[in-house]
C-alpha cells in the first residue's frame, strides 16, 4: 500500500516528518517497509513560466528557441523540442539546479549552438502523468515565477506500508488517515463519503438480479447510472495522486474508479451501459469450462466455484477479480453503469489462485470488505463523475443486500485492561483512543461499553481485541517490561530432550562435528549397504526417484557427507548425526519414528607430531570409545556383543546391548560397502536407538 503524504494530508496532517510518522506507525503495528520520494526535488527551481516568444531553432528542424518569463528581471532563453509550444502559453519550467524524478540535476546547456537556461516540461517529466507528446500548458492566470509546487503536486514523500490481512480498512488513504490521527492526535477530517450527491430509490435503465450467488457469495451489490459522460484525460491533480500511489492514469472514468478504490479501500467497476447486452446484469456461479475475456486481453476458463457477472450475451466480468473486455469503457462511452459490490473474501482468494490472476481489486476483496463500504465508494464516485467527467447522475440507486448486521457491543473493563497490559490506562484515555479509531463508547460501571464500527466488524470481536487497540495506540513503549514468573515458566527442555542433548555434547567434547542429512533416501541405499528385504516408507509424491523413501538408518547420510569431504581432500573425519528414522508400520498404522544417534570416524585419530610416528587410523576401538563416552555419560550400563552385520567387516562388528535388548550396532564398515561411496580406507561407526 503506497500512501502519498500529499494525499494523506488532505485528511490528517500530523506535525511530523515522513520518517517520524513511519516510526510512529510502526510502533502501532502498521509495518512501514520504506519511505520513498516521488516526483522532483529542489522544488524551488520549478516555477510557472510565460512563453513570450517562440522561434525556430536555426540548426535543428524539431527544436524551438523560446524566450520565457520566469518571474525574473530578464526572460530566460530555453530550447524546447515539444511540437505544441507557442507564444502566449503558461507553462511549467525547471530552472538550472532542479532535480528531475530520475535524479538528474539540471544545468545550463548548449543545444546546437543555442543556450538553454532550463526546461519547459511535459507532465511525465514531473511524474504527474504519462503524457510526453507535448509540454504541459497551465492556467493562463498564473503569475510567472509562481512556485510550481503551489500549483501542482509535483513532489511528495510516500509511505510504503505492509498491511496485514486482518486490516482491509487500512487499504485506503482515509483508513490510514484514521490510524494516523489516533496514533498522533492530529485532527481527522470528516470522511469524503459524508455527503451523497446521489439518491436512493428505484433506478430506471438497467435490471440486476442475484438469485444464484446469493448473500453468501455476494453480500451487497449497488449500481448507479451516469449520463452525459465525456471521456478524456483526468485533471492533473488526480493524475498526480494516482502516479504517486503507483497507478498509471488511463482516462477520466477509469481514473475515477482507481482513485475511489485507493481512497476508500473499496474497489468498483464502470460498465459502458450501451455495451451491456439487454441492459441487464445477473450475478451467478460460473459454468464448468465457461470462458470470459478479461480486460488484460486473456481468455479465462472458469469453474462452478467462481462467480461471474453476465449480461444478455453471456459473462462480462469475473466478479471481484477483473472486468471483461466486451463492456469496458472506451473513447465513445457516454453512459456509465457504476457497480460497487461486496464479495466473499475466501471465494475471491480461491478464484485468483485458480486463475493465476491477481488485481488491486481482488487483493482487497480477498481480505473480506464490509457491505457498508460499497456505498462509501458509490458516494465518492458520484461526486467525481460529476466533477471530473461532466456527468449527470440518474435518479435512484440499485442496492441488493443492504448494510451489514448491527454493531457488536463489547464490554471493556478497566481492571482487565490493567491486568493484561501490566499498567493502568485511564478510562478517558481508552475512550479517546477508541473514539479516534471509529469506535463508539458509552460509560459503564466498571469500564466502557464499546460498539465496533462496521469496517472493523471481522477483526474486533472480543474484549482482548479492544485491549490490543488501546495498547498499540497508547504506546507499547509506555508499558512496563517484565520477566515471566518462574511459576509459569515456559520453554524448558523435557527430560528426554536433556538426555539427547547430553549425548550430543559428549560426542562434541571428543571433537566430532554434528551434521544434518536428508530424511529422504533412495531404494538403492539398502542395496549399497547390502541390506536385503528392507521395508521402507515409500513417498506418494517424491521429489525424485533418488529421494523416494524415508530413511531407516542414519548411516547413509553420514557416508554421503564423508564422500563429499573426502573428495575435497579432508583426511580425518569425525562426524555424528542425531535425528529420526522411519520404520514402516503394520496394518495401516503410521510409521514409527525412533530417534537415533550415529557417528562415523576415519583417518588418523590425532594429529602427528615430529616426536611421534604417524598415529593409527580410526578403527573398531575408536568407535567403541566414542560410544562408551555417550552411554557412560548417560549413566547407562551396556555391553558390546560380537554379532555379524552384512554392511560391517566380519569379525569387527558387534551389537550394542542394554539389559537384554539390542539397541544398535558398532563396527568397521565392510570394504566393499566403503568402496560404494568411493572410500578406500577404514571407516568405523556406530548407530544407537536412543
Amino acid at each position: 500500500m503506497r500512501v502519498p503524504l500529499e494525499w494523506l494530508h488532505e485528511y490528517c496532517r500530523p506535525d511530523l516528518t515522513a520518517h517520524e510518522l513511519a516510526h510512529r506507525l510502526a510502533l502501532t503495528g502498521t509495518e512501514v517497509e520504506r519511505v520513498e520520494h516521488h516526483g522532483v526535488a529542489a522544488t524551488d527551481h520549478f516555477v510557472v513560466g510565460h512563453v513570450l516568444e517562440r522561434r525556430k531553432h536555426p540548426d535543428a528542424d524539431r527544436l524551438s528557441v523560446c524566450m520565457v518569463d520566469v518571474g525574473r528581471s530578464t526572460p530566460s532563453q530555453i530550447v524546447c523540442g515539444a511540437p505544441n509550444v507557442a507564444a502566449g502559453q503558461t507553462v511549467a519550467v525547471a530552472r538550472p539546479g532542479g532535480i528531475m524524478p530520475d535524479g538528474t540535476q539540471l544545468a545550463k546547456r548548449h543545444l546546437r549552438g543555442q543556450t538553454s537556461d532550463g526546461m519547459i516540461l511535459a507532465e511525465d517529466e514531473l511524474a504527474i502523468g504519462t503524457d510526453h507528446d507535448g509540454i504541459l500548458v497551465l492556467d493562463g492566470d498564473l503569475a510567472p515565477g509562481t512556485p510550481l509546487d503551489t500549483v501542482l503536486p509535483i513532489a511528495t514523500d510516500v509511505l510504503v506500508l505492509e498491511i496485514t490481512p486482518n486490516r482491509p480498512d487500512c487499504l485506503g488513504i482515509y483508513g490510514i488517515a484514521r490510524e494516523v490521527s489516533a496514533a498522533t492526535g492530529a485532527p481527522l477530517e470528516p470522511p469524503p463519503w459524508q455527503a451523497d450527491p446521489g439518491t436512493p430509490g428505484p433506478l430506471d435503465g438497467v435490471e440486476i438480479a442475484n438469485h444464484e450467488a446469493g448473500p453468501t457469495l455476494n453480500p451487497r451489490f449497488t449500481a448507479r447510472i451516469f449520463d452525459g459522460i465525456r471521456i478524456g484525460p483526468s485533471p492533473l491533480w488526480l493524475k498526480a495522486r494516482l502516479m504517486a500511489a503507483g497507478q498509471r492514469p488511463i482516462s477520466n472514468v477509469v481514473d475515477v474508479t482507481n482513485y475511489v478504490m485507493l481512497l476508500t479501500g473499496q474497489p468498483m467497476h464502470a460498465f459502458d451501459l450501451e455495451r451491456v447486452a439487454g441492459a441487464r446484469l445477473n450475478i451467478r456461479r460460473a459454468k464448468r469450462r465457461e470462458q470470459v475475456q478479461t480486460l488484460d486481453g486473456q481468455t479465462r476458463t472458469l469453474d462452478p466455484q467462481m462467480v461471474v457477472i453476465e449480461d444478455g450475451a453471456g459473462p462480462t466480468s469475473i466478479a471481484g477479480v477483473m472486468g471483461g473486455a466486451r463492456s469496458e469503457v472506451n473513447d465513445g462511452t457516454t453512459t456509465v453503469l457504476s457497480e460497487v459490490a461486496t464479495w466473499n473474501g475466501p471465494n475471491i482468494h480461491r478464484t485468483e489462485l485458480e486463475l493465476g490472476l491477481r488485481s488491486e481489486a481482488s487483493a482487497r476483496y480477498e481480505k473480506q470488505l464490509q457491505p457498508e463500504q460499497a456505498m462509501w465508494a458509490q458516494t465518492v464516485a458520484t461526486r467525481l463523475f460529476i466533477d471530473v467527467c461532466g456527468a449527470r447522475v440518474r435518479p435512484g440507486t440499485i442496492d441488493l443486500g443492504g448494510p451489514g448486521p448491527a454493531p457488536q457491543r463489547i464490554h471493556l473493563r478497566d481492571a482487565r485492561v490493567a491486568g493484561v497490559l501490566g499498567a493502568e490506562v485511564p478510562r478517558e484515555r481508552s475512550r479517546a483512543l477508541l473514539t479516534a479509531l471509529g469506535f463508539e463508547t458509552t460509560e459503564a460501571r466498571d469500564g466502557l461499553e464499546v460498539a465496533v464500527p462496521d469496517f472493523r466488524r471481522a477483526d474486533v470481536t472480543r474484549e482482548a481485541d479492544l485491549i490490543e487497540e488501546v495498547a498499540r495506540m497508547h504506546g507499547l513503549e509506555h508499558l512496563p517490561a517484565t520477566l515471566p514468573s518462574r511459576r509459569h515458566a515456559v520453554g524448558a527442555l523435557t527430560a528426554r530432550q536433556r538426555l539427547r542433548r547430553r549425548a550430543s555434547d559428549e560426542l562434541v567434547s571428543l571433537g566430532l562435528h554434528e551434521v544434518v542429512g536428508w530424511s529422504f533416501a533412495g531404494p538403492e541405499l539398502h542395496e549399497r549397504l547390502g541390506l536385503a528385504g528392507h521395508d521402507a516408507v515409500v513417498l506418494a509424491n517424491p521429489l525424485s526417484s533418488e529421494l523416494s523413501e524415508l530413511r531407516t538408518t542414519l548411516l547413509g547420510s553420514l557416508l554421503d557427507i564423508a564422500r563429499r569431504n573426502r573428495a575435497h581432500g579432508i583426511g580425518a573425519l569425525r562426524l555424528f548425526e542425531a535425528g529420526a528414522v522411519y520404520l514402516k508400520g503394520t496394518g495401516g498404522e503410521l510409521p514409527a519414528e525412533p530417534y537415533h544417534l550415529a557417528a562415523l570416524l576415519s583417518g588418523p585419530i590425532r594429529r602427528p607430531s615430529w616426536r611421534e610416528p604417524a598415529p593409527p587410523a580410526a578403527d573398531f576401538f575408536a568407535a567403541k570409545g566414542a560410544l562408551a563416552a555417550v552411554l557412560d555419560g548417560l549413566g547407562v550400563p551396556w555391553e558390546a556383543r560380537p554379532a555379524p552385520h552384512g554392511f560391517l567387516h566380519p569379525g569387527r562388528s558387534a551389537e550394542i546391548v542394554i539389559g537384554e535388548a539390542s539397541v544398535g550396532w558398532l563396527g568397521e564398515l565392510h570394504p566393499q560397502v566403503a568402496a560404494a561411496w568411493d572410500i578406500d580406507e577404514t571407516i568405523a561407526a556406530f548407530e544407537l536407538d536412543l
